[in-house]
């Protein structure tokens, strides 16, 4: 299959840069900047783009492309960072702005080029950059510029290289995705060959030939991923060789274990089960209230219940299978080098077990190639339910992150309740598929209130609500007055613990989605 290759130099944009090359129907694949390219990386490559880094590439211990990616012979773009890059590498200049440009910022064409094509005189651009090119390095020309004369756009076409000083991928950035298509389908020539369909043929295939006669055992969160992992399985191999392990960490929203089993019966599945070990992670977070304590509480526990149940089912043999993300590998520091920095830990990438199964080759991952939202493209060719494939995303650490200092089960309870009916809300409101993650939060604080004529006090419950199209940055969602107050006022009447709602009214940065 065609693909675009993606040196990462650690931009908060490189997963955004993949996602939208696969939008253009074109394989993408992130390696770490400075990866020796051998024959297996450069296998179906059709061109190599360099990414933006929060590094100037004048520090002497600057991140630099491997010799191997100039000498791939392939057609190079660079983004921010990726062209200062190449401009320092051939013989160049990068120097410090006066003054950082950042946000949209208007870009004037200067000369016509095929990577320009369709793109008009003037466009808005999204920057985001405190360096910028002083001199271009030999061969390079300005092809575009932003305002002060600072080059926005740059080609050399000896080398078949072409810069760009902000980001095409952010959707702020107008005729970006023209930009990239003209990059990665008219200067690359890369085939579109990139869907979910010849991914599900694709992926089936190498799964039977490498599970023959086997059996595989997959692990069941309960939300999107791994439920459509398990239909994957299920379609692809016999039913009675695919068994299902689902744990209940007591930490689920509500109803939601029910409704679990209920979907993955529904597609099929014959070996099913679920684990009750709400009383065993209740106990593991009893007197914690740091979150990176409860953290590590709850991954260790859930690695540790994972193992004795994956032995208590008796098929030692079994492929373990998972449903892994693209980004859960690359956020763990797994599947794009040895220098790769771990920004997150996933217990499904860095459990003990699994690292175990993988070195033996029998681990499964069929979604590792995939972003959330294809693997919900892919739900939906499989028969997955709307309501399990459209669900907000949801922490791994599940309401033990939701719930403020301590956690117990009364205040599990009680986020339950207020919970479904906050989404409940939503959903007859006709909002809840216009908001990408929407959720409550129980705050560690009591406030006083009335209840008939009782002086009263309740605990508080935070609600938020963002709009995002991968997490990374995320905006408020702007509820109209009335439904905000109907919807805090159907809580404190149906829930009596809760005496107060408020709104989280921030957005990501500087706040992160999760409170924890």
């Amino acid at each position: 299959m065609d693909k675009i290759l993606i040196l990462d130099f650690g931009s908060q944009y490189t997963q955004l840069i993949g996602r939208r090359v696969r939008e253009l129907g074109v394989y993408a694949q992130i390696a770490p900047g400075d990866s020796a390219l051998d024959a297996g990386m450069l296998d179906g490559a059709r061109g190599i783009i360099l990414s933006g880094s929060p590094r100037s590439a004048y520090e002497p211990d600057a991140p630099r492309a491997h010799p191997s990616a100039y000498a791939a012979g392939l057609p190079l773009l660079g983004i921010c960072y990726g062209i200062q890059s190449m401009t320092m590498d051939f013989g160049g200049k990068v120097a410090r702005l006066g003054e950082r440009e950042y946000g949209r910022k208007s870009v004037r064409v200067l000369r016509d080029d095929e990577l320009l094509a369709g793109m008009p005189a003037e466009f808005s651009s999204w920057m985001s950059h405190g360096d910028s090119i002083e001199s271009p390095a030999p061969g390079f020309e300005v092809l575009a510029s932003s305002d002060g004369g600072i080059p926005a756009v740059l080609r050399d076409r000896s080398r078949g290289a072409w810069g760009l000083q902000f980001h095409p991928e952010v959707s702020h950035c107008e005729g970006g995705m023209r930009i990239l298509e003209n990059f990665a389908v008219g200067i690359c020539r890369a085939a579109r060959q990139w869907s979910m369909e010849a991914y599900l043929d694709e992926v089936g295939s190498k799964i039977r030939e490498k599970v023959g006669g086997g059996e595989a055992l997959l692990l069941i969160s309960g939300g999107v991923d791994s439920t459509v992992a398990g239909a994957l399985l299920l379609k692809i191999l016999p039913r009675e060789k695919v068994h299902l392990l689902y744990i209940d960490t007591g930490l689920m929203r509500k109803a939601e274990s029910g409704e679990v089993m209920r979907n993955l019966r529904a597609l099929g599945a014959t070996h099913l089960q679920m684990v009750d070990a709400e009383a065993e992670f209740l106990a593991a977070l009893a007197g914690l209230g740091d979150p990176e304590a409860k953290r590590k509480a709850i991954g260790d526990l859930f690695i540790t219940i994972q193992e004795r149940e994956v032995a208590a089912l008796g098929i030692p043999d079994a492929f373990l299978a998972q449903g892994t993300l693209y980004t859960d590998l690359i956020e763990s520091g797994k599947g794009v080098g040895s220098k790769a920095q771990v920004i997150k830990s996933h217990h499904n990438v860095r459990s003990p077990l699994v690292e175990a199964k993988r070195k033996a080759g029998r681990v499964i991952e069929p979604l590792d190639r995939l972003y959330k939202d294809e693997v919900r493209a892919l739900g939906r060719i499989l028969g997955v339910s709307e309501g399990v494939v459209r669900r907000h995303p949801f922490p791994g650490p599940g309401l033990g992150v939701r719930i403020l200092g301590e956690v117990t089960k009364e205040k599990c309870e009680l986020l339950r309740e207020a919970d479904a009916i906050y989404i409940a809300e939503l959903k007859e409101r006709g909002l809840y598929d216009e908001i990408w993650q929407a959720f409550s939060v129980l705050l560690p604080i009591n406030s006083v209130g009335v209840a008939g004529d009782e002086r009263k006090y309740g605990a508080v419950l935070a609600l938020r609500a963002v709009v995002s199209e991968d997490g990374m940055t995320a905006d408020v969602y702007p509820f109209e007055m009335k439904d905000i107050l109907e919807i805090s006022s159907a809580i404190t009447n149906r829930v009596p613990g809760i005496g107060r709602v408020v709104y989280d009214i921030s957005s990501k940065p500087p706040a992160t989605i999760e409170w924890e």
